[in-house]
């Protein structure tokens, strides 16, 4: 008899065999699994985990469908408020939003809502289910800049309600974060990726790759003279940061924004590849987000030793749980409570070595985290021969510095309402990593979401 109060248990590679390739470690839920899972949720009359979503799914709705055998309803009722469900199931850090509101989770194991909503759409693309457009056009032209999730999802959104919609994106590939950022063991790009964009433009949208706004044209450019009503700016945020210590400027450093948009969208990991990348033997990646995991599980995979170096505990480490369990599980070295000073290189500039000191965690900050304090006398050395600085990541200048009464803040990002995305200069409106800086898929999601809505409410009311 099933235990309703644990999770059915997801079937994944095993670490050792994973650890060797880039293929999904998660094998999902099959049709048995998720409706066994399904049949867990109380389907709540006062449901919590909607309000932890920030794209307002029915969660309860879609359950019961899959609950019922209905998958083709149980995808409908998803993509009418997500754009990208194959993505959010498999990126979006469940347990501190829908799943961390479960009901079922106070005296139990939360429903696995993120697994499911992975099969559900997962099925409909095996069974080519595709969402459902606008029934009638409304005539107005909107400009979508960077194909990301913020794009995607307000050029989606928009298009169901009529709209005539181009997305602008700069790279060669539509997708943005999702193809350049994340790998493959995560997040397939053929049978994931590529697909959740098909349906987008399945709605209507199109897609206009290698156009750099700011270059190729600007914003005024396509509002005064390619006759678009409304401009989303979704561009992302794409910018490095470092730390500014010694020794940064030696080869053999790179950002993780480089590392992986190398290895997952230009394939240099391949020795054959038009550029490849260095695989190090011992590699340092500094940082503990979501973003250092998988520059971290990219170097292992390429045969690397790997230690995440983090100048907090365990405790505060920003990346998902998930992750955090799957890198360890693959043999990644934790140097927590280690914070890097300079990096040290031979004779020929290459980096030989990562010096770091010892910290320990004092009062907290204004970030809600314990301040990490340098321990005196601490100094020791890493022996690597690679270091990823993993440290986050600012929006690129050029839209905002070339777009006539587009205000920014010290940060350059993009400040727009939250509510809408409007931003200083009339008909524009941006969202996600541009507005924020970098943070996950499910808020751009949710942003180019509330931005599409803005936009409808301008368009009618102009």
């Amino acid at each position: 008899m099933m235990d309703v109060l644990k999770k059915v248990p997801v079937r994944e590679q095993e670490p050792a065999v994973r650890a060797c390739n880039f293929d999904e470690v998660c094998l999902g839920y099959n049709q048995e699994e998720a409706m066994a899972e399904a049949a867990r949720c109380i389907n709540c009359k006062n449901a919590q985990c909607v309000k932890g979503c920030p794209v307002a799914i029915d969660i309860p709705g879609f359950i019961e469908q899959i609950k019922n055998g209905n998958m083709e309803e149980a995808y409908r009722i998803l993509s009418r408020s997500s754009a990208l469900p194959a993505v959010c199931g498999r990126v979006c850090p469940q347990e501190s939003q829908c799943e961390g509101k479960c009901i079922r989770g106070i005296k139990g194991e939360p429903i696995s809502i993120g697994k499911l909503e992975r099969f559900a759409a997962d099925w409909a693309g095996e069974h080519q289910i595709r969402p459902e457009g606008a029934k009638e056009k409304k005539g107005k032209k909107v400009a979508v800049i960077g194909s990301g999730p913020a794009g995607l999802t307000c050029a989606g959104d928009l298009a169901r309600m009529g709209y005539d919609v181009t997305i602008f994106e700069a790279l060669h590939e539509a997708g943005g974060v999702l193809v350049y950022g994340i790998p493959e063991f995560r997040l397939p790009k053929e049978t994931v990726v590529r697909r959740e964009i098909a349906n987008v433009k399945e709605l209507g949208v199109t897609i206009e790759t290698d156009v750099v706004i700011g270059k190729s044209t600007t914003i005024d450019e396509l509002m005064e003279e390619e006759g678009f009503d409304a401009v989303f700016i979704g561009s992302g945020a794409g910018l490095p940061k470092f730390m500014g210590i010694p020794g940064e400027q030696a080869n053999g450093v790179f950002s993780a924004n480089e590392y992986l948009t190398r290895s997952n969208l230009m394939k240099a990991f391949d020795e054959n590849a038009a550029t490849p990348i260095m695989h190090g033997k011992k590699v340092a990646v500094v940082g503990g987000g979501n973003v250092a995991m998988d520059a971290a599980r990219t170097a292992l995979r390429l045969g690397s030793e790997v230690h995440i170096v983090y100048r907090r505990s365990e405790e505060e480490l920003p990346a998902r749980v998930e992750e955090v369990h799957h890198a360890k599980e693959e043999g990644i070295i934790f140097d927590l409570l280690t914070n890097p000073v300079e990096i040290l290189a031979d004779e020929n500039g290459w980096v030989n070595g990562i010096k770091c000191v010892r910290m320990e965690l004092g009062e907290p900050d204004e970030s809600g985290r314990r301040r990490p304090v340098t321990v005196p006398g601490s100094e020791f050395v890493i022996d690597v021969d690679m270091v990823i600085m993993s440290l986050g990541t600012s929006p690129n200048p050029l839209i905002s510095s070339t777009t006539e009464g587009l205000e920014v803040n010290r940060w350059k990002c993009i400040i727009a309402d939250e509510e809408r995305g409007r931003t200083t200069k009339e008909g524009v409106f941006a969202g996600g990593d541009a507005v924020t800086g970098a943070a996950t898929v499910i808020l751009a999601m949710g942003a180019g979401k509330a931005a599409a809505q803005g936009i409808d409410e301008y368009l009618r009311g102009k």
